[in-house]
């Protein structure tokens, strides 16, 4: 594969918000596809035709990087720029900045699932050290699923059922469960401080450091089960890790009505008055208003022969120093509502014809971003940070390249009708 057919599979899986098993599909069989990869049904190499064997596709789709990507996007908005250029003059930006949650791909993390995920991976580590080498002692390891298994299902139900009713009947059941788990966990030491003899020397060594990170997983939840459950004290934010394969996962609140809790990041995204998205960023830990100074930076470096005409936000980018900070800078409206009570300075801001109007315009973003979850942006299916956000940079690219083809579609309907319309009249 060379570069292009790894940036159109690419961009093609997330414009489809597809799997890895329907792009291999697509990359062999779609003959569309196929001639815009330079591969079409004429394509031969030595008598063969070009094929994408399915490991190859996930292995090179996957090198693709961030800062790569945003240079690409970046070429994509200047493109998109250009076809609204008029009589060699630009218009200036009207830019609009907001965020959203992208989901991680995990289930809804509580202290007893958390244990449960860690003793099963462990488990199923043992089962593999089982075939590779001589681990005694482990001859019942399928009763051990299901024992661990039944007494997580009984804890849960005691704890989230029982609404309170029978506290002690709860407690027995949180306490077997811990009692089989820190019972499991000590085991899973024994076998770590005198690993296992077998041929695939390599292959143990790996199975142990997994072993090793399941078990101090076990520790940490086993105890935090019992700081809450049993002894009633509340953890620390600070302590709390909300999925054992996505350590990354954060936490979110943005105070909706149909959704409190969110797990993932949050995505800022800034799109201008054609909808292309001209800036975006995975926030790791950090909420809207930080974001501002950041935000000029990169805006001010990717545009700068380019007048920026208005800058618009919602209320949670909101403080005294980001409002300052945009003041001071060329762009001539700065659309930033106030929280809270307005003063009579505020009002007069907020009370003028461009600011209503500009802010009225602000809701535009709302349907780019749904937009872009349809790009594969509402829930993030690839694994570790580093993937989250090489999914954040193509989806943002297959957008802004959809966004792109409308441009170009509308420009060739309307130069047929414009032909029509000449034949019409000579007739």
């Amino acid at each position: 594969m060379d570069l292009w057919h790894v940036l159109v599979l690419a961009v093609i899986r997330y414009t489809l918000d597809t799997n890895w098993d329907r792009l291999h599909d697509t990359a062999n069989y779609h003959e569309l596809v196929r001639s815009i990869m330079g591969v079409h049904a004429t394509a031969f190499i030595e008598d063969k035709r070009v094929e994408f064997n399915y490991q190859t596709i996930l292995d090179n789709v996957s090198l693709l990087d961030d800062p790569l990507l945003e240079q690409i996007n970046q070429v994509v908005v200047q493109a998109g720029h250009q076809l609204f250029k008029k009589k060699e003059k630009e218009e200036a930006l009207k830019l609009k900045s907001d965020s959203y949650v992208l989901e991680t791909n995990i289930h809804f993390p509580t202290d007893l699932n958390l244990l449960y995920d860690s003793v099963r991976k462990g488990l199923d580590v043992i089962k593999e050290l089982t075939a590779i080498s001589d681990i005694k002692g482990w001859r019942k390891i399928k009763h051990l699923y299901s024992s661990t298994k039944s007494l997580y299902r009984n804890a849960s139900q005691q704890v989230f059922r029982s609404n309170g009713k029978n506290e002690q009947q709860k407690r027995r059941a949180v306490k077997d469960y811990l009692h089989h788990c820190i019972g499991l966990q000590q085991r899973f030491d024994e076998v770590i401080k005198t690993p296992p003899v077998g041929f695939d020397v390599e292959q143990i060594i790996s199975c142990i450091k997994a072993l090793k990170y399941y078990s101090d997983y076990v520790k940490k939840f086993a105890d935090q089960v019992e700081r809450r459950l049993l002894k009633g004290e509340t953890i620390p934010a600070e302590e709390k890790i909300y999925s054992i394969f996505e350590e990354h996962t954060e936490w979110i609140n943005k105070g909706k009505v149909n959704r409190k809790v969110e797990l993932g990041h949050l995505v800022l995204v800034t799109t201008d008055q054609y909808h292309f998205i001209v800036d975006y960023k995975v926030m790791e830990k950090q909420k809207d208003a930080s974001q501002i100074e950041s935000l000029q930076q990169r805006i001010l470096k990717k545009f700068v022969n380019k007048t920026i005409y208005s800058h618009s936000f919602d209320k949670g980018f909101w403080s005294k120093n980001n409002l300052q900070l945009l003041q001071q800078s060329d762009i001539e409206q700065v659309i930033l509502p106030k929280r809270g009570k307005l003063n009579k300075e505020e009002q007069q801001r907020q009370g003028s014809k461009e600011f209503k109007q500009l802010r009225r315009a602000h809701s535009a973003i709302e349907s780019n971003i749904n937009m872009l979850e349809h790009h594969g942006l509402n829930r993030c299916m690839d694994k570790g940070l580093h993937r989250y956000k090489r999914s954040a940079g193509l989806s943002v690219l297959a957008y802004n390249l959809h966004q792109l083809g409308n441009v170009l579609l509308a420009k060739e309907k309307k130069r047929d009708e414009q032909k029509r319309t000449a034949l019409a009249r000579a007739a």
